[in-house]
């Protein structure tokens, strides 16, 4: 087995020691930056970000690099300066805090962490931010606030200059896996067992852990057992998908089936193949001039299959799958579900790269300005420019079922690198599918006419021929007897499936599709 154990590479930081063990190979920018707002005398700066060691580490360079002094402020221990044990005494309270900044008038840098929840409502704590921030804009120094949730007054804007931290690049977690593995191996023998493919997936899925979290995750892997191998990532995705369910914004859906579990489909399939080693080398793949895939819109009639593809995508790319239920975003408040929405994307990029599931994505957009004050319309126009505009991989799978519903803007070239459209299966895929789904609960398929339920199943979506299975399971189960191909035929018979009930639905969509999608099949 190829092995990836290397000699670090030369750092490219002025950072030194631990610090540099947690600074992105961007900070240096977003330092050089920072010191550059502050001689421009921009009285404060808002790090959207809840990465306090990072910042804590960063803020320190630029003090120093500036020679400044430098403060934080918790609301647990009140104001201190950087370097000495003890606290000034009574600044617990914000509005104290600011106090002590405006009087004593010292060109300094002042960090002031969890800010947020004290601003909401409190008129005179909003004054006395505003009279420090101008005091900051006629002398050196600057008012650092942290927090990705906090919203600054209107009247402070003006003197703010908002930031992000850049997210660690992967560059970023190899560097760090490298730092890791010299620091445990001087305690003990680590053994790394990863191939090329198997350390592309663990790079991967750090990304959207922050360099503190990926260094705890990792230093805890190895030393349990002394060696980082496959069983490891399976840790790091775990991680993940607590960081996704504590915002509750998206779901980490668990990922059990890949393409093999998917009949028929050959177009869509050699469309994901080709750019599957987009994900297993991005290196080679930039080389060529490629960029990560945009996703794609399946349409089709309902129990086509839209869902289970959006899953496969997933487990054949080896790639976390997040749902979003656009239903969960839309807030009674205003404002809320245009938050909750950049919020549920912001999210998504971070964990990226990633599959984005968009179940029944017209449900979400599809309701009039009229009905909902504009909302769904402006929840639109956000979507519709992070997909032009957004910065992480993440590669989306948005399915519908009704077309007429769908927005015209998502229809237009460009949107999605591609829109397939999924028909009813033919009788070959009908046998297929019956035989999946005989084999996936223990019966052998051996002892069924595949062939005559398949006929029989005309006009039966995958997800109607399965419940066919289910049902005659039950069937069996309740009377004590086998399953047989009687009973499946009999279970099949007494099923009116939608291309029966809604037949006229069903032909118009084909009619609509022929002209504008790809078949997927």
């Amino acid at each position: 087995m190829e092995r990836w154990i290397t000699d670090p590479l030369n750092d490219t930081f002025h950072f030194s020691g631990s610090s540099q063990r947690y600074a992105s190979r961007r900070d240096s920018d977003l330092l050089k930056e920072m010191s550059l707002l502050i001689r421009s005398r921009y009285g404060l700066i808002h790090l959207a970000t809840d990465e306090d060691e990072r910042v804590e580490v960063l803020l320190k360079h630029l003090a120093d690099s500036m020679n400044l002094p430098l403060f934080f402020w918790i609301p647990s221990a009140g104001l201190s300066r950087s370097g000495l044990p003890n606290s000034i005494a009574k600044t617990e309270d914000p509005g104290k805090a600011l106090h002590h900044v405006e009087v004593s008038r010292l060109a300094a840098i002042y960090c002031m962490e969890g800010l947020a929840p004290f601003l909401r409502d409190d008129a005179l704590l909003e004054a006395r931010l505003l009279r420090v921030v101008r005091q900051f804009s006629q002398k050196d120094g600057a008012l650092v606030l942290t927090g990705g949730d906090l919203s600054l007054p209107e009247a402070v804007k003006p003197y703010a200059a908002p930031m992000r931290l850049p997210a660690p690049e992967r560059k970023d977690y190899s560097d760090l896996i490298k730092h890791i593995y010299r620091d445990v191996s001087a305690q003990m023998p680590v053994r790394v067992e990863l191939g090329k493919d198997d350390m592309n997936r663990l790079l991967n899925n750090l990304r959207g852990l922050t360099l503190l979290e990926a260094d705890k995750l990792l230093t805890k892997a190895i030393i349990e057992d002394g060696k980082l191998d496959v069983g490891d990532i399976e840790q790091v995705v775990l991680a993940k998908r607590a960081i996704v369910e504590r915002d509750g914004l998206l779901e980490y859906f668990p990922v059990e089936e890949n393409l093999t579990d998917v009949a028929d489909l050959a177009t869509l399939k050699s469309w994901l193949e080709k750019r599957k080693r987009f994900i297993t080398d991005p290196e080679a793949a930039a080389r060529y001039g490629l960029v990560f895939p945009k996703g794609i819109l399946l349409l089709g009639v309902p129990g086509s299959g839209k869902s289970l593809c959006a899953k496969a995508v997933a487990m054949e790319w080896a790639l976390p799958l997040l749902r979003m239920d656009p239903s969960n975003l839309y807030n009674k408040y205003i404002g809320e579900s245009e938050k909750n929405f950049k919020r549920a994307m912001e999210a998504a990029e971070k964990m990226s790269p990633v599959v984005l599931w968009i179940d029944e994505i017209e449900k979400a957009f599809a309701t009039s300005g009229s009905e909902d004050g504009g909302v769904s319309r402006r929840v639109l126009g956000i979507f519709l420019s992070w997909m032009q505009d957004r910065k992480g991989d993440v590669f989306v799978v948005a399915t519908a079922n009704d077309v007429n519903r769908l927005p015209p803007e998502f229809l237009r070239k460009g949107r999605f690198d591609e829109i397939f459209f999924l028909d009813l299966p033919v009788p070959e895929v009908r046998r297929r599918i019956f035989e999946i789904h005989l084999r996936k609960r223990g019966f052998k398929t051996k002892a069924f006419d595949l062939d005559g339920l398949a006929q029989l199943a005309d006009g039966f979506s995958g997800a109607e021929i399965e419940q066919v299975v289910v049902a005659g399971a039950y069937t069996a189960f309740a009377d004590g007897s086998p399953l047989t191909t009687e009973l499946l035929l009999r279970e099949a018979a007494s099923t009116q499936p939608l291309s029966r009930t809604r037949a006229e639905e069903m032909d118009a969509l084909r009619r609509w599709a022929r002209e504008r999608t790809v078949s997927a099949h």
